[in-house]
């Protein structure tokens, strides 16, 4: 298990760097998958970059606020949105531009 700061990214099944989707087990979950690909839709909505902008600042206000790394990540609107729908595989499909927003 990796350690930086009390991070534990054993806990960490993927990550998206658009256009790129990381996953760590060798055979991941349909639902990881589903997750991450919602952010890529997220990313590709806010051109990338301010993505990963608005994502460091949120993380960083909500750990300012609970001291807590995981507390902080789930926090996070991006984040709220892929977890509340990542076992709707259709969810994609239906979706609405910036949908992240009713999670602020």
């Amino acid at each position: 298990m990796i350690l930086i700061k009390g991070i534990k990214f054993k806990k960490i099944g993927g990550i998206t760097l658009y256009p790129f989707v990381l996953v760590r087990p060798k055979n991941p979950s349909r639902r990881l998958i589903n997750h991450e690909r919602i952010h890529i839709r997220q990313q590709i909505e806010l051109l990338v970059l301010p993505f990963y902008l608005w994502y460091i600042t949120e993380w960083i206000i909500y750990f300012l606020k609970y001291r807590d790394w995981w507390k902080a990540y789930h926090q996070i609107c991006f984040e709220q949105e892929a977890y509340d729908n990542e076992d709707d595989f259709e969810y994609l499909n239906k979706r609405k531009f910036w949908s992240f927003c009713k999670y602020l």
